[in-house]
């Protein structure tokens, strides 16, 4: 026999009886659910809808916001938020698996390949363009030609002053900036000018490409190194509103360099071999299903992509470009 309930004890029993019950289902309701292979956090993009984030190098920004305005508009349901930054972090973030899609000038080394392989991540690296690298000086220096060993000197500091380069400039010190510590830039100063000889102390460095022709442009002994998208893309407000303050310098392989022998960074230039400091660019793609990343990757490297590239001031990868002499 059961015992009399008192007032109000037989629903409190029932009460506390039907919260155990729910707290149960609840509890077998969410231990199936994440038992269910549906149920667990997928990526839900495509090829052409959803929204993802993509690492970008900083230099490499006009273009690469281009590329994304274009694919936005013919996708609507797409959404590519990209995070710019230096070489390093934009590479790290790709292997750290922050994100499944970086634009880089430089492929992944053996090791980092190796070392996302053993994640199970696979990396294609894509090259949809060739970059170069720009020396922007102010528009008072009257020395726009260099030759690559006298620039080599000059990261180097073997030459510290404008005079040393010709008697006619006014003796004044050589103030090179880059824009960002660890940017492409200077990794490409250091492998492919230096060849891997120590930079100099005395080089400056800036947060970004704007901030590097902001500098240029109120100092007269200044001399920039960038990326040449910022100074060549006719689309880029951040180039056109420094264009009466600065010049590109143009650059001879040779020590002594003459207007014969030295060229501007010019689409021409690049794709005949002329300009002597150009890198590829590279979509490196880790996503293993055919997501959002997969589909950006594709209409870069389309024709519709490439004529973006090509009309950005950047040699494409596969666009044909039309040379014509002018006599």
């Amino acid at each position: 026999m059961y015992p009399p309930f008192s007032k109000g004890t037989g629903y409190s029993n029932t009460g506390n009886h039907m919260k155990r019950t729910i707290v149960i289902f609840l509890l077998a309701a969410a231990f199936l659910a994440a038992c269910n292979p549906k149920n667990r956090t997928e990526p839900d993009d495509t090829p052409t809808s959803g929204v993802i984030a993509i690492a970008a190098d900083e230099t490499l920004a006009p273009i690469v916001r281009q590329e994304i305005a274009v694919f936005e508009s013919i996708y609507k349901e797409a959404g590519i938020v990209p995070r710019f930054s230096g070489e390093t972090e934009t590479i790290n973030r790709l292997l750290h698996d922050s994100t499944r899609l970086a634009v880089t000038t430089r492929p992944l080394t053996p090791e980092e390949t190796a070392g996302m392989n053993r994640k199970k991540l696979f990396p294609k690296a894509v090259r949809v363009a060739t970059d170069a690298i720009a020396l922007v000086i102010n528009r008072t220096n009257r020395d726009s030609l260099i030759g690559m060993p006298v620039l080599k000197e000059i990261l180097t500091g073997k030459i510290r002053n404008w005079k040393e380069l010709s008697p006619r400039n006014p003796a004044m010190p050589i103030e090179v900036v880059f824009d960002n510590p660890n940017s492409s830039t200077v990794r490409y100063a250091i492998d492919s000018i230096c060849a891997g000889e120590k930079l100099s102390g005395l080089l400056k460095a800036e947060q970004d490409n704007r901030a590097v022709l902001d500098y240029v442009s109120k100092t007269p002994g200044a001399l920039g190194i960038i990326g040449v998208n910022p100074v060549s893309n006719p689309a880029d407000s951040t180039s056109t509103s420094f264009t009466g303050n600065i010049r590109v310098m143009a650059v001879s392989r040779y020590r002594e360099a003459t207007p014969a022998n030295s060229f501007k960074p010019y689409q021409a230039h690049i794709a005949l071999g002329d300009y002597p400091m150009t890198r590829p660019v590279y979509l490196i793609l880790s996503e293993p299903r055919m997501g959002l990343a997969s589909g950006f990757t594709s209409f870069v490297a389309s024709d519709r992509g490439q004529r973006i590239i090509l009309k950005s001031g950047l040699l494409p990868a596969t666009q044909p470009l039309r040379i014509v002499n002018i006599k």
